[in-house]
């Protein structure tokens, strides 16, 4: 198990990023550790990119310590391999990383092979040497999406978020802004 994981969940607008920037940038201070902000958004339309650019902006004003900026859609079992124990990766989001993976296998997309890449992205997780902190929405708690992709994207979301939760150390939940710890304790 990895020492330091931190999954933190919530829905759309919760202020989970929030919570995890300033954890992250806590321990960073504390321990003298380099800042990595693993960014998993795609700018698939205006309205995307300018999400991104403002999120850019703000990590830049919120604090004098300087990030790392990783874009990286895809590929983050690979990625987490590339950190020390000397970093704190901040990897938001694994819900976007999760609709990218399901995009990226196509319109009717191999189970089989998201499940294999879910699975190497929790045993990466186990492997880092690196403080984790992990965004992810939980996107069960509405109704049931229509359609069978939208429904493959919630049943695999709430599944990642599981294997995550019982793999990690520390799992928090955020609501209207107030962090609720569900496993550990919150930052």
């Amino acid at each position: 198990m990895n020492k330091y994981a931190h999954l933190i969940l919530g829905g759309a607008r919760s202020g989970k990023s929030s919570f995890a920037e300033a954890c992250a940038r806590n321990i960073a201070e504390q321990q003298g550790y380099q800042l990595h902000y693993v960014a998993t958004a795609t700018a698939f339309d205006t309205e995307m990119q300018k999400r991104i650019a403002h999120h850019q902006k703000l990590r830049q004003q919120a604090h004098l310590m300087r990030w790392h900026e990783h874009e990286c859609p895809t590929k983050l079992a690979a990625l987490l391999s590339t950190f020390s124990d000397q970093d704190v990766v901040l990897i938001d989001c694994l819900t976007l990383w999760l609709n990218n993976l399901i995009f990226e296998l196509g319109e009717q997309p191999d189970e089989t092979m998201l499940k294999e890449k879910i699975a190497q992205f929790v045993s990466a997780v186990e492997q880092c040497q690196a403080q984790l902190l992990l965004v992810a929405n939980e996107v069960g708690l509405g109704v049931i999406p229509m359609g069978e992709i939208s429904r493959l994207f919630v049943d695999h979301a709430g599944w990642l978020n599981q294997k995550l939760a019982r793999v990690v150390p520390q799992v928090t939940f955020i609501a209207a802004g107030l962090a609720m710890p569900l496993k550990g304790s919150a930052q």
